[in-house]
């Protein structure tokens, strides 16, 4: 009786399709090139560090043209036309390393191949290195080199098995020729691959990095953006919904104040009620989302210009000294206006106290052809200070570019050429109610 037991198929198979594949992608790597035709260093900032790529090819070139000629002539006996030859095509392509390495080494490569069956045929000296040259190993050398600073991993592991399988193929058709160039060049070809591969591979992290810190960076202004938005539109709530609830008293008072109102008139000012509470909860519902969860209200009123004072002093005791120059011809001054200028002026010295502490600022505050102008100067940072505000009202610049564009204003900022900053604000006011017309004079034959 015999039994038969399943087992696992053999892997053969799996072995063999990796196999392929591998090769496949090796290929590959051999004939196309990872990168486009863009000389080396080309997003280099400076012009000499783009042009240092050209320099180098064309001194290889130059260096090693002469050289391999002088070499295959003098010492292996060579024939000039055919050492020549052999010269140019072995160092000549040493040019292109700066943008297409990957095409220089399929010229360059053959060309060491032919060179080294073009040796054989000659006759044998004691101090000879064969298959491969003196100078065909150092200016191979570079050719890996530039392949490691430009190709993928799997392109430089392809051209250092090709170069290594071409040099043991040479040995063992000629063994008693070899004198080990081939071992040499293949243990060298690989430390050099290794080198240019690591460059390579730090060169890319280091821009991936720099990429990643742009977007974090984009990223991070657009939060800081829409964070300052939502918080002046919470403050601004505020301001809205005050006016709204005066609408809404005036429109439910005016049947009692206002004696022998029509019917009509009434129902339109029930209406008009009803409308602005409707309006009010609106408002309330949308400023729920804008709200953070968990976070409540801010249930004291909101700043003014009437508050600067308190500010500057609040400011000077905290080490900063500040003038402010507040004009009395102010008047009346919208409350978003009042709100943004205050709001204006306390980021401005807030970043003062973090930045420039002990530095000496001045805070105008004055009107200018219906205009508001909202000026805060410092000059350079004295020495330090203790912090104002330790947790910071707001995001800086940011803050202020949005009060002042959502008053249709301008802002204007910069540092001075002492050292100092400057941050001036003009906002633009609604104009001035004309004053009632007075009743005409009696004439004096009216008095009669």
């Amino acid at each position: 009786m015999s039994t038969s037991s399943a087992g696992p198929p053999p892997p053969a198979d799996g072995l063999l399709s990796a196999a392929r594949r591998n090769l496949r992608e090796l290929g590959h790597g051999l004939s196309h090139a990872s990168h486009p035709s863009t000389p080396l260093l080309a997003g280099a900032p400076k012009l000499w560090q783009r042009l240092l790529p050209y320099v180098v090819v064309l001194a290889l070139a130059a260096t090693f043209i002469p050289v391999t000629i002088t070499v295959l002539t003098s010492q292996y006996g060579v024939s000039g036309a055919l050492a020549g030859a052999l010269g140019v095509a072995q160092a000549a392509p040493l040019l292109m390393l700066a943008h297409r390495p990957l095409q220089a080494w399929w010229i360059i490569f053959p060309a060491d191949v032919l060179g080294a069956l073009v040796l054989l045929a000659q006759p044998a000296g004691r101090d000879e290195s064969w298959p491969w040259t003196p100078p065909g190993i150092v200016a191979y050398l570079f050719l890996l080199l530039a392949l490691g600073l430009r190709e993928t991993r799997r392109t430089v592991i392809a051209v250092w098995a090709v170069t290594g399988g071409a040099g043991a193929v040479l040995h063992l058709i000629a063994p008693d020729r070899s004198s080990g160039s081939a071992l040499l060049l293949t243990i060298l070809g690989a430390v050099v691959l290794v080198i240019g591969g690591a460059v390579r591979e730090r060169g890319v992290a280091q821009r991936r990095l720099a990429e990643q810190e742009t977007i974090s960076e984009a990223e991070r202004a657009q939060r800081t953006l829409l964070e300052e938005r939502t918080r002046i539109a919470r403050e601004l709530h505020d301001v809205v919904a005050h006016h709204m609830s005066v609408i809404t008293v005036q429109a439910d008072s005016a049947p009692y104040r206002i004696s022998g109102l029509p019917k009509a008139a009434e129902e339109e000012f029930t209406a008009i009620a009803a409308a602005a509470r409707e309006s009010l909860g609106e408002m309330r519902r949308l400023l729920s989302v804008l709200r953070s969860d968990g976070t409540e209200g801010d249930r004291a009123p909101q700043p003014g210009l009437d508050r600067l004072q308190q500010l500057v002093e609040a400011t000077v005791r905290a080490g900063l000294p500040v003038e402010l120059s507040l004009s009395k011809e102010l008047g009346e001054v919208p409350p978003a206006v009042d709100l943004s200028a205050y709001r204006i002026v306390q980021e401005a010295l807030a970043n003062v106290v973090r930045h420039a502490p002990g530095a000496r600022t001045r805070v105008l505050v004055a009107t200018d052809i219906g205009h508001l102008v909202v000026l805060i100067v410092n000059g350079p940072a004295a020495g330090r200070s203790s912090p104002l505000e330790t947790s910071g009202t707001g995001h800086g610049l940011v803050g202020m570019r949005e009060r002042v564009r959502l008053t249709g204003g301008t802002l204007d900022v910069g540092p001075l050429p002492d050292g100092g900053f400057r941050v001036a604000a003009r906002i633009p006011l609604p104009p001035a109610a004309p004053p009632p017309a007075s009743p005409p004079a009696p004439s004096p034959s009216e008095d009669l």
